[in-house]
């Protein structure tokens, strides 16, 4: 089966919830018809790049990209809209992993540059990334600092009207195919986090290299990036310097939500897939589906999205309605989202028996493609430090 999750498309009772608004049903309708009509294509997933190079250009070309950049800019809103984010991520997770990710790192990689790039960068970059015309990637991730930012190694001194970046990023998103990185350095106006700052590197620059493709479970480009001598114009500087760490952890603030949306798509195919297999399956003279055991199962899984997909929402719409920090309720929704969304497709793949481990079954796709959710952009264990330090800060 060479494209196991693109039919259909998730439930959308959800859309009733008070957190959206009829611009967001409005939006899931556009979605659905765009993936129920082919929008998506033939997704070649033995191609990895090829096939997010596509993507990227079949989401540009439907409009869909315009929500990860400001209106100003080409985008569809004046501001990035998280509820927008999570719809999208939630139905392409449901159609295909691959396109997920296309569309997710159009958003994350550009995001710092729409908080705090120049009006020239912006111009430079932002209508391009809408239009699916080029690709980006966020370098932040190195091989002995992943949760631990502080521990980034990676350097950027100031030459005269220029940076000279030395280093390595590692496990980097589209790397490999991106045309712009946004990436962190130290840059060494203070200690630990206060002295990193970020920068644009167009992949075309002498001194950037891509030092090795990796190869993950679930196929997605995947590279390790290293930076020799690279000088990159001071104008490419995003923000002041030392802003990098915060300008990271507000980009990841706003993606954060999608992530937990991208979970609940997961999710979603896989309880629709294990409902549908119950229905169908023949067992001790009646259906999978007439077992209290499997009623039980799909009782829970159903209630776990639920359970996921309200914590989601109501991050996205505290940050976009209340204009609140959400940091906390971020780490919450991708926490419960991502640790759930695995739980119920390990459940999913159990009620097919044998057939769930088939490669190229759904649940076996399903099952590869969530296990990185719970590590990338804060594995569960730093979502959990993040909530209690959070906690405290409010008890004080």
């Amino acid at each position: 089966m060479d494209n196991p999750l693109r039919s259909g498309g998730p439930t959308r009772d959800h859309l009733d919830w008070p957190f959206f608004a009829e611009n967001h049903r409005k939006l899931a309708g556009e979605l659905d018809h765009f993936v129920a009509g082919g929008g998506l294509g033939h997704i070649d997933h033995h191609d990895a790049d090829g096939a997010c190079k596509g993507l990227v250009r079949k989401l540009g070309a439907g409009g869909f990209l315009r929500h990860c950049v400001p209106a100003e800019f080409g985008g569809m809103a004046a501001e990035i809209d998280s509820r927008s984010l999570c719809l999208i991520r939630e139905t392409l997770a449901y159609a295909d992993g691959l396109a997920d990710f296309a569309f997710a790192m159009q958003g994350l990689g550009t995001g710092a540059i729409s908080l705090s790039g120049s009006p020239e960068i912006k111009q430079a970059i932002l209508p391009k990334i809408a239009k699916g015309e080029l690709i980006s990637a966020f370098a932040l991730t190195e091989p002995e600092a992943g949760s631990d930012v502080a521990a980034m190694s990676t350097s950027a001194e100031r030459q005269g009207d220029e940076f000279v970046l030395n280093g390595e990023k590692v496990f980097i998103s589209n790397g490999g195919i991106a045309d712009v990185y946004t990436v962190f350095a130290r840059t060494g106006e203070a200690p630990g986090t206060r002295g990193i700052s970020a920068f644009v590197v167009y992949a075309d620059t002498p001194g950037f290299h891509i030092a090795e493709r990796i190869e993950t479970i679930a196929p997605h480009p995947l590279a390790r990036i290293r930076f020799d001598n690279c000088r990159v114009p001071a104008a490419n500087l995003l923000g002041q310097p030392g802003e990098g760490f915060k300008i990271a952890m507000r980009t990841l603030d706003i993606f954060r939500p999608s992530v937990a949306a991208a979970a609940l798509g997961f999710a979603r195919r896989a309880l629709d897939e294990a409902v549908a297999h119950a229905k169908s399956r023949k067992m001790f003279g009646a259906t999978l589906a007439d077992l209290p055991t499997a009623q039980s199962t799909l009782g829970e899984m159903a209630t776990a999205i639920d359970a996921a997909s309200l914590l989601t929402v109501r991050t996205a719409w505290r940050r976009d309605v209340q204009k609140l920090p959400i940091t906390r309720e971020a780490a919450m929704a991708k926490m419960t989202a991502t640790e759930n969304a695995q739980w119920v497709i390990d459940q999913a793949l159990q009620m097919f028996g044998g057939r769930g481990v088939r490669v190229g079954e759904i649940t076996e796709t399903l099952y590869r493609e969530i296990r990185a959710l719970r590590i990338y952009e804060g594995a569960t264990e730093v979502q959990k430090l993040i909530i209690g330090r959070e906690l405290m800060k409010s008890a004080k």
